[in-house]
């Protein structure tokens, strides 16, 4: 059965997308979607903003972009956030998980 697709919201600036963090992960990864947001496993704990810190880059390197480039607009204390892109199309953003 094939996944749902991930949800991309196109704005003025890129796009925006919702992301699923499990932290204190045994290893930093992007998963892929499920139930319309990205998975990622990230090693930082959900303390002090580390989470929040090491989401960020995970996708801004995934994206060979710059970490100023990519936002957390919603979920900052959450596992579930809402996550904004500059100069970024929702074509670039299948990049992230499909690396088959």
């Amino acid at each position: 059965m094939n996944e749902p697709p991930l949800r991309v919201t196109r704005t003025a600036e890129g796009v925006s997308f919702g992301v699923h963090v499990q932290p204190r992960a045994s290893r930093c990864e992007i998963c892929g979607p499920k139930d319309g947001e990205l998975r990622l496993r990230l090693t930082s704990p959900p303390v002090e903003d580390a989470a929040n810190k090491q989401c960020v880059e995970l996708i801004a390197k995934a994206l060979g972009i710059a970490k100023s480039r990519v936002v957390i607009r919603a979920g900052a204390k959450s596992r579930h956030k809402v996550v904004s892109v500059e100069g970024v199309d929702p074509g670039s953003l299948l990049s992230l998980y499909k690396q088959e």
